[in-house]
């Protein structure tokens, strides 16, 4: 019974002094569990020329590792855009997606994204309202600023669609709250 608590106290300091290395290692970031808000400004390269709109977008995920994180993200426009005569928005769009990144004792923390997006691409004009409601691989870069503990800033770049007649690339400022 002795060496058993000889043992659990080894044990329990071996954990700790993991912790407070793991904690050491990965300053950026907060904790495991994520969310935030983001206004995207999105540009859509459509056949006719490029209208330049904006979303605003929720998300939330976890980190399981101080590197490799998975988080989801739905959203909504906020403004649309007008080629020729016909008003061009994104309607709505949602995504899965697994992030890459890279922890360190800094303030900053770049990441990469990879994942899918459903995205509702809307053209309103006088001959009707014309949808496209596709699904793609998405894939992006972007850049966590820590403001506070457990509170960051985020600036990325997202190719969220791309196909022969449509592409839906944005930039995005945001805050993330994690607990």
């Amino acid at each position: 019974m002795k060496n058993f608590r000889y043992l659990a106290a080894a044990l329990a300091a071996g954990l700790l002094t993991t912790q407070a290395q793991a904690q050491d290692i990965y300053k950026s970031g907060g904790g495991g569990a994520f969310a935030g808000l983001n206004y995207t400004f999105v540009n859509l390269d459509v056949g006719p020329g490029e209208a330049d709109v904006a979303t605003l977008s929720a998300k939330g995920g976890v980190m399981v590792t101080p590197f490799i994180g998975f988080e989801a993200r739905a959203g909504f426009g906020v403004d649309d855009d007008r080629i020729g005569l016909a008003d061009y928005s994104l309607d709505n769009f949602y995504g899965a997606y697994a992030t890459f990144q890279m922890a360190n004792e800094s303030p900053l923390t770049p990441y990469a994204a990879l994942g899918f997006t459903r995205v509702e691409v809307e053209a309103d004009s006088v001959l009707g309202t014309f949808t496209e409601d596709e699904s793609d691989i998405s894939y992006g870069i972007g850049l966590n600023v820590d403001f506070a503990s457990y509170v960051s800033g985020n600036l990325e770049y997202m190719r969220y669609y791309d196909d022969n007649d449509l592409t839906v690339d944005g930039l995005g400022l945001g805050v993330q709250f994690s607990f």
